[in-house]
Order: structure tokens, then sequence, then C-alpha cells
């Protein structure tokens, strides 16, 4: 029997990965504890597994037996602290109160999950702390780097995963690969990562067409006024909007709201100097922000010819769209503005869920130009059908932004337990 804990459990997504892998290996498990401080959730969590893991983990001082420690952290800086004796160099953060437990009970195995940023946070030195604290623990300590659109999830999103096993060496078949870093990468060389890119030679291939529901609540739809608005840009074939952003401060295959008349119809005009300062702010010889920064009236003329310069500027100031503090001029940029920041391609992969923004994410499916629902976005993460999800869209729009692709977190799990506890 693999006893195992789930710490930092949101709404289980590793735990659901570890009794996959287990399950398709044919070995019997149990959680004997589980934790989680967000309400929201917990109730996710009850209503799946059954038990309601609410507590605050820093203030939990006795666990039972286990032998499989496993923990989606999140992480918080802190100072590297080389010379320093004990938990010194890790106290105040949350992978304290991992280090604190793995000292405690000394389990056999361990996973943890976390952001890419993790490994460059304080110039590596915050990501070489904890393996080396990991170690002083008497873990063997592997990582591996990879992106969930290798392993059957339509969705950019990379992340490290760290696997532990007490006075045992690791061993891992699963190499580190950070796929394709956008759905244009993707495309371009669709068949190629098919066939060499995956680690999990069991993991279908899918697109974000894969994980469309047939029949979504209409609930889901973009309002009639923005459908409009979107309609004068884009004309009557919706499907030309699969793959654009919806942003106020970047060119390329974007729609901005001085186009679709957000705060106020513009003119040819004012539409075509917004598009030229958009487009050439982000010139070298103008500055190295990578965004853009503010020009000056000469600086703009070197580029926008027409000599209407004070007329259109002070129309775009009054509507809203350009902002000007001590003669230079920028767009009052944003993205909170529009109901879709994004449309996916339906025949590439999602950009990386993230808890503030995956209620805006949005799909053309039949022509109707509408947002992904929240079992759409439990699919882009991996999580099967028979999941449940709560009546509640806000949270589990942030629920599936905080959580971890289930797919990707088995096939390390099912390389691991091979490997190191099977064998």
């Amino acid at each position: 029997m693999m006893k195992f804990i789930d710490l930092f459990a949101g709404t289980g997504g590793i735990r659901l990965a570890f009794e996959q892998a287990c399950n398709e290996l044919c070995i019997n498990y149990e959680c004997v504890y589980s934790s989680e401080i967000n309400k929201d959730s917990c109730l996710s969590y009850e209503i799946n597994f059954g038990v309601n893991p609410h507590s605050d983990i820093t203030k939990v001082t006795e666990f039972p037996d286990f032998d499989f420690l496993l923990a989606g952290f999140p992480c918080q800086p802190f100072s590297y602290g080389g010379n320093q004796q004990g938990f010194a160099d890790t106290r105040g953060t949350l992978f304290f109160d991992i280090e604190r437990i793995l000292l405690q009970k000394r389990p056999l195995y361990f996973l943890l999950e976390n952001v890419e940023g993790l490994m460059t946070h304080d110039h590596g030195r915050t990501f070489e702390t904890i393996l080396n604290r990991l170690r002083k623990l008497n873990y063997s300590v592997e990582y591996r780097l990879l992106n969930s659109s290798n392993h059957g999830v339509p969705q950019n999103r990379v992340r490290v995963y760290i696997l532990g096993a007490f006075k045992q060496a690791v061993r891992l078949t699963i190499n580190s690969n950070k796929g394709a870093s956008d759905t244009h990468k993707f495309k371009r060389h669709k068949e190629w990562y098919q066939m060499s890119l995956f680690d999990d030679k069991e993991a279908q291939f899918l697109t974000v067409r894969d994980i469309l529901e047939d029949s979504p609540n209409p609930k889901y739809s973009c309002s009639e006024d923005f459908i409009e608005k979107l309609r004068k840009v884009i004309g009557n074939n919706f499907n030309e909007l699969h793959g654009y952003r919806l942003i106020d401060y970047r060119g390329g295959k974007s729609l901005h709201s001085w186009q679709l008349g957000l705060k106020g119809e513009c003119t040819s005009q004012e539409i075509n100097f917004m598009n030229l300062l958009i487009e050439n702010r982000r010139k070298k010889k103008f500055g190295k922000n990578q965004d853009g920064k503010k020009l000056t009236k000469d600086q703009i003329l070197t580029f926008y010819h027409d000599e209407n310069f004070e007329e259109v500027t002070r129309s775009l100031i009054k509507k809203g769209y350009l902002g000007c503090h001590e003669g230079k001029y920028d767009p009052v940029s944003g993205n909170m503005s529009f109901e879709i920041f994004k449309f996916l391609d339906p025949d590439g992969i999602s950009i990386t869920l993230t808890a503030s923004d995956s209620n805006r994410l949005g799909i053309v499916q039949n022509n109707i130009p509408r947002r992904i629902t929240p079992r759409e976005c439990a699919r882009l993460q991996g999580y099967p059908d028979s999941y449940k999800l709560l009546d509640n869209d806000d949270a589990v729009y942030k629920q599936m932004g905080n959580g971890v692709s289930v797919p990707v977190v088995k096939a390390v799990l099912k390389d691991f337990i091979k490997h190191n506890i099977i064998d």
C-alpha cells in the first residue's frame, strides 16, 4: 500500500494524476492527509475526493506516516543564504514547510511542482538553495522541465517537476523538453512534434479543437454589442479571429480598442495614427522597452506624415485612446476592457492558463465568438469529464488557471514509479 499526502492540494490535480498512475501500474494507494487553504478549492476537492482538506499547513505539526509526499507548492521568493545553518535560508517561505515535514517524517519519495520561473529566480540561486536543502536531508534529487503540449494537453504550459528518493539514486527516462513556445511554432512543426517530442508514448495528440464542447451554454457567447464591434473590423466570417489577441500595446495579429470603437468611434485617420504609433514605438531607435516607449511629436512625425497631427491627437486624447504627459505620447493601454483578450486557434494550442484571465479566453465555434467554458478550461488542464466542477464559474476559472496539467504529472509519476519503486 502506497500511502501519500497531498500538500497545497488545490483542486486535487496532482492527487488525481498520482491515483491514475498507480491504477495503471496496479499499485494500491491511500491518501492519508491533504491540505489546502483556499475554501473554494477545498469544496472542489471535497466533491471529488470525499474529504475537505481545509487547513493552514504552516500551523500543522502532526502528520500520519506516509511514503510519498506530493506538493504543488506556491513559489514565494526568499533570500539565498549559502552560509547559513539549519532552515534559516528558507524560513518564511512555503517550501520551508515541505522541508520541515520531510525532516520530521522521512518519507521515501516526493514530487514537487512549480513554475519555470523558480529555476531562474535570483539568478538561479533560489532553485539551487531548494535542491541543496533537499539533498542535505539525504534525498537524491532529479528535476525535469516539461511543456504540457508535449503530453496530450493542448496548452503551452512549462513547469518544473522535482522528484526525490530517500537514500537511493533517482532514475528517470523522461527528458526535459520545453516544446513550442506558442501555437504558431506548434503548427509549423506539428508533425515533428507529434512524432518526436512525446516522452509519454501513451499520450494522445490534441489541439484546442479536441477539447471544445459540442453544445456550449449560450451564456458564454460574446455580447451582441461586442460581436457587432468585431463584425465592423473582421466582417461576417468570425473564423478570421482565430489566434487574434485583443490588446492595445502590441501590433501583429491583434485587434485594438480604437479599431473596435470601445471608447467611441474613430475615424480612419485616427485608427491609422494609433496603428502607426503601436507599430513604430517598439523600434530600437526609440528605446529598448519591449512594449515601446512614449514618443515626442517630432519622433512621431518621422513615421506619421499627415498634416493633421494636432487635430488627430487632440481627438484621441479626448476619447481616451491616447495619453500625453510632458509632451510625450503613448496609448492608454490595457486589455481588461475587452470581453475576450485572446481568441484561441482551434488547430493549435492554448496560451498558458492563469487565474486572472482564463475567464476571458475566447474561441470561435460555428462562426460564433464566445468565451471558453469552465469545462473546456478543465479539459485544457487534462482533467477528465468525470471530474466534478463547482457551480461557480469564476471559482473554476481561477482554480484551473492555478492548477496542474494532470496528464503531465501522471507521465512524470509513472516514469518515476516504474524505475524507482517497481524495479
